[in-house]
């Protein structure tokens, strides 16, 4: 299937199921969040990323921590939900994107998270390096695996070809998912 076809299938399914979406999935995003938090100390006054933000769970977790903080996803009905719990943050934009082509300068967030967002991505690949585009040097990179589609050693040889410094990759206590704290490489 077409990179573009697959995407539009997944807009179209997130779309549909906005509206259920933290009723079905709160509980298992809130303990990989949990997971970050006590792996992740961000630097207040940081720049950050949240490509596929969803609903927005990640937002109350960082956006007081942040200078500004962006939440990006393809579909326009997540963003809806996301925008009730954008309202406190003045710092904190949201935008309809493709995290392929992601429109930001090189090098310009401290830290983004890409949290149940490969397994949706056609070539997983290309959303690392576009991923590793946009983070400075050094930056802290965030990303989740499903273990139904990617092995540990799978995961941890597309970061690397990303020019990312794995620095954890764990497994979340329900054995679901890989949890990778990485840093952007100088390369």
């Amino acid at each position: 299937m077409p990179a573009w076809s697959q995407k539009r299938r997944t807009m179209r399914r997130y779309n549909q199921s906005a509206h259920v979406y933290d009723t079905q999935y709160l509980e298992e995003q809130e303990t990989k969040i949990t997971a970050i938090k006590q792996n992740l100390k961000l630097k207040n006054n940081s720049a950050v990323l949240d490509l596929g933000c969803g609903t927005g769970l990640l937002i109350k977790h960082y956006a007081h921590k942040t200078k500004f903080y962006v939440g990006a996803d393809i579909s326009r009905e997540l963003l809806k939900y996301a925008r009730t719990k954008a309202n406190p943050f003045p710092n904190l934009t949201l935008i309809l994107a493709d995290a392929d082509n992601l429109p930001f300068p090189n090098q310009t967030f401290d830290a983004v998270f890409a949290v149940t967002l490969l397994q949706n991505m056609p070539h997983p690949n290309t959303t690392l390096t576009e991923i590793n585009r946009v983070s400075k040097a050094k930056a802290s990179i965030i990303v989740t695996g499903l273990r139904k589609q990617f092995t540990q050693e799978d995961i941890a040889k597309k970061l690397q070809q990303a020019n990312m410094e794995t620095e954890q990759l764990k497994l979340d206590e329900d054995n679901r998912e890989y949890i990778c704290i990485c840093h952007k490489t100088r390369r």
